[in-house]
């Protein structure tokens, strides 16, 4: 393994929550650490014991009456993708949409996620409630320009029903090659009929930072991800910004899925001069429990800040948001986020791919677990599907008058 490959894996929020960028991208995870097991080990020797403990005859009797007699033989040869096929069902059974096995194919395409350039439709899909569910789309990807919003349900894909499919066999049919096509079936909160989007697949560039300065002298700046490129253009932003002498600050984490843990714990040290609990991380075992802090050298903690969160905000993304709330360092607008607060770890296997294993939990500095449950922003503001379609933004205006008046109406 390269010494790029393992810093990527080394310390990684897992952005795309359960599963995929369907660029693709696979979603929120939380911390990621990377660990190779050596078959020859003792500690290899000790799962090999463990497996002996179980009764593996009837999975082997199930195997060998397939080998032997399965009509359709020459279909099912490949005893590579009957391998794969018993992980990932092993590992479903476990009903954490968190805990994957991907197979090279699906390692590759997680390696190119955090690259700044994707191929796909650009938006990020996980399973929630037994539903292939949009958590974010990306600006600018195929995905936005069709106005797929967080929250929406992909019921069909060029005309299949999604009921009983897998994230993993959803991702595959919505994956594919630039200038392809694909149609999907979209149920909407709020609306009663299905909505159908036909998307054209295409390679996605983004820049994970952008900023500029607002009316009142303000200045913007938009997160999309925590990625490969992240700190060096938010360093330079701030480098650019501060010279503006800016009277706010508005950090917009709307959709954006996550990322590097690194990169989120840095961009807290900027926002705070002393040095503060950023997050904090529980293993299965109380000796895995780690408290990681801010480093006490801050560029942007005398600025008033407002962070924009909503339904796409999720892992990363959250682990920012909670630690602005708890410092009550700034103020948080918008709507509820996504709830990603476990730590998985990526294992390399043999042939290229990879397992990735919840192993922790992560609770924000004042100990709270937003699991399931999201960050309540401090000041809920809609954002509706008219809205949307108008490109219309009454989040980022309450933040604009927040500043001003230190509230907002409620019908901007």
């Amino acid at each position: 393994m390269n010494s790029r490959r393992f810093k990527k894996y080394a310390w990684l929020m897992l952005m795309f929550t359960a599963g995929y960028l369907v660029a693709l991208h696979f979603h929120p995870g939380s911390i990621v650490q990377t660990r190779i097991i050596d078959s020859n080990s003792s500690e290899a020797g000790s799962h090999t014991g463990l497996a002996r403990s179980v009764d593996m005859e009837l999975f082997w009797d199930v195997w060998g009456v397939i080998d032997q007699d399965y009509v359709y033989k020459e279909e099912s040869d490949d005893k590579e993708d009957m391998v794969n096929g018993a992980i990932k069902g092993m590992l479903e059974s476990l009903d954490d949409p968190y805990t994957l096995f991907m197979d090279p194919e699906e390692t590759a395409a997680f390696d190119q996620t955090l690259s700044g350039e994707l191929e796909g439709i650009g938006a990020e899909v996980t399973k929630k409630n037994g539903f292939i569910t949009i958590v974010a789309p990306l600006k600018n990807s195929p995905a936005d320009k069709a106005k797929l919003m967080p929250g929406d349900i992909i019921v069909e894909i060029d005309g299949e029903s999604t009921e009983l499919m897998t994230l993993g066999e959803a991702v595959k049919l919505i994956r594919g090659e630039r200038g392809t096509k694909v149609k999907l079936g979209i149920s909407r909160r709020g609306l009663t009929e299905l909505l159908e989007a036909e998307l054209v697949r295409d390679t996605v560039h983004f820049d994970s930072v952008t900023w500029g300065m607002k009316a009142g002298q303000i200045a913007y700046m938009e997160v999309v991800q925590f990625d490969d490129n992240t700190l060096r253009n938010f360093n330079t932003a701030i480098n650019e910004l501060i010279l503006e002498n800016p009277k706010g600050l508005i950090i917009d984490l709307r959709n954006n899925s996550g990322g590097y843990l690194d990169v989120a714990v840095n961009m807290l040290s900027e926002l705070t001069g002393e040095k503060q609990k950023a997050v904090l991380i529980k293993g299965r075992n109380e000796i895995n429990n780690k408290v990681i802090y801010t480093t006490g050298r801050a560029r942007l903690d005398e600025i008033p800040l407002i962070v924009l969160i909503n339904e796409g905000s999720a892992s990363a993304s959250e682990i920012v948001a909670g630690a602005v709330q708890d410092w009550e360092r700034g103020t948080l607008i918008g709507k509820k986020s996504f709830g990603k607060g476990s730590v998985q770890e990526l294992r390399p296997l043999e042939g290229g791919a990879t397992l990735r294993i919840t192993i922790a939990k992560w609770n924000t500095p004042h100990d709270h677990n937003i699991n399931k449950e999201g960050i309540f922003p401090d000041v809920e503001v809609e954002l509706t599907t008219e809205d949307h379609n108008k490109d219309i933004d009454p989040q980022l205006d309450c933040a604009l008058e927040y500043f001003k008046k230190g509230s907002c109406s409620e019908n901007l």
